[in-house]
């Protein structure tokens, strides 16, 4: 079986600040640049059967800069929605609900462009996502590359093994990474997690 290799986007302004960064489209720093870029090497002598990317153009850009062609975009990839949380930081929230976790207490809803998502919701696109990867990982005719974001990608690890999905708050992940799902003996495992090549 082929492996799932996930790869979150590089720095943004937001992200550099801890900012909650569900659907606003904000573009790479130019460090987020330079992590992209080094993720090249890593996938230079690799042929992925399928990359999927969400939507949003840090993710997109990534993919590029990274040297995944072909990435189709998703829209089950997508960060979590924040709600009424986006943009604001987790020491801002926690000085009106200091005991505040996203993993277990959500978020509130936000406008029409940021309605909010509960941990239940993401996890139901993240195993989508995983449904429609199967096939990919078990025809064994390459690894299948996820390029999106932190918290999303963290709820689809969780998922991956069998896991609820706040347990995805065990998986810290930095941008500009490349994570490895994989399977030893048909039970499903980490095989590499947070590394910058």
């Amino acid at each position: 079986m082929s492996d799932l290799l996930l790869v979150r986007h590089g720095e943004t302004a937001w992200s550099a600040d801890g900012r909650h960064t569900g659907r606003t489209d904000v573009p790479l720093t130019a460090r987020g640049v330079e992590e992209a870029i080094s993720l090249a090497p890593f996938f230079r002598d690799r042929h992925p059967a399928l990359v999927l990317t969400s939507p949003l153009r840090r993710a997109v850009a990534t993919a590029e800069l990274a040297g995944l062609t072909g990435g189709v975009p998703d829209p089950d990839l997508y960060e979590w929605d924040y709600g009424g949380y986006e943009g604001i930081t987790t020491a801002e929230i926690r000085r009106t609900a200091p005991d505040w976790s996203l993993w277990t207490d959500g978020v509130p809803p936000g406008d029409a462009d940021h309605p909010g998502e509960s941990a239940a919701e993401v996890a139901a696109r993240a195993d989508r996502v995983l449904a429609r990867v199967a096939p990919v990982l078990a025809a064994d005719e390459g690894n299948a590359v996820l390029v999106a974001h932190g918290h999303f990608l963290r709820v689809l690890t969780a998922r991956y093994l069998e896991l609820a999905p706040a347990e995805g708050r065990l998986f810290l992940l930095r941008t500009g990474t490349v994570s490895v799902l994989s399977t030893e003996h048909g039970l499903p495992v980490i095989a590499g997690w947070n590394t910058r090549p």
